[in-house]
C-alpha cells in the first residue's frame, strides 16, 4: 500500500507552491525583459511577495523532506497563504484602479529608469510608453497582468491554506 503521509503531501505542495510562485514571478519578467512591458509602481509591488513567497515555501517543502516537527511545516505554510492573501489585495487593488473603481497612486510612473536600448532619451520618446496604473498593458481574457496576478494569488492562498490545516 503506498499511501500519501501528510508530511509527504505538504512536502508536495509546498513544492508545487514554490514552483508556482517562480513561475508566476518570472512570467512577470519576462513580460518585462523579453515583451518590454514596462512595470508601474503597483506591478513592482505585486512582485514581492512572490519574491518572498517562492523560497519560503522552498523552507516548508525542506522542512516536510526533512521531518522536522510538522508543526513548523504548517506554519511555514500558513505564512504562504497569509503572502499570497497579500498578493490577492495588491492584485485587487490594482485591477480597481486599472477599471478606475478607485484611485491609484499619485507618483505611479516614478519607477526604475526606462532602458532606451542604447538610445538617448530624445530618440527612444516616441516609441517608450511610460507606465501607467490606472491603463492595462495588456488584457488576456478580459484579465490584465493584475487581474491574473488576483486569481493565482487566490488560488495559491486556498492550496497553501487546504495543505497547512491538514495535521501530520
Amino acid at each position: 500500500m503506498n499511501a500519501v503521509t501528510p508530511s509527504s503531501t505538504h512536502l508536495r505542495v509546498a513544492l508545487f507552491l514554490a514552483v508556482a510562485m517562480a513561475i508566476t514571478v518570472g512570467t512577470a519578467l519576462g513580460f518585462q525583459h523579453i515583451g518590454g512591458y514596462i512595470p508601474c509602481k503597483l506591478c513592482y509591488a505585486q512582485r514581492t511577495p512572490y519574491y518572498v513567497g517562492a523560497p519560503l515555501m522552498l523552507l516548508a517543502a525542506l522542512s516536510a523532506y526533512l521531518r522536522w516537527p510538522p508543526m513548523l511545516t504548517r506554519v511555514l505554510l500558513w505564512i504562504g497563504a497569509a503572502i499570497m492573501a497579500y498578493s490577492l489585495y495588491l492584485g485587487v487593488k490594482h485591477a480597481g484602479v486599472e477599471w478606475n473603481w478607485w484611485a491609484g497612486p499619485t507618483d505611479c510612473g516614478a519607477v526604475a529608469p526606462v532602458d532606451t536600448g542604447g538610445k538617448g532619451v530624445l530618440d527612444a520618446i516616441n516609441t517608450v510608453i511610460p507606465p501607467s496604473c490606472d491603463t492595462a498593458a495588456l488584457r488576456v481574457l478580459g484579465l490584465s497582468f493584475a487581474g491574473w496576478n488576483a486569481v493565482v494569488s487566490f488560488v495559491l492562498m486556498l492550496v497553501a491554506g487546504w495543505a497547512a490545516a491538514k495535521r501530520a
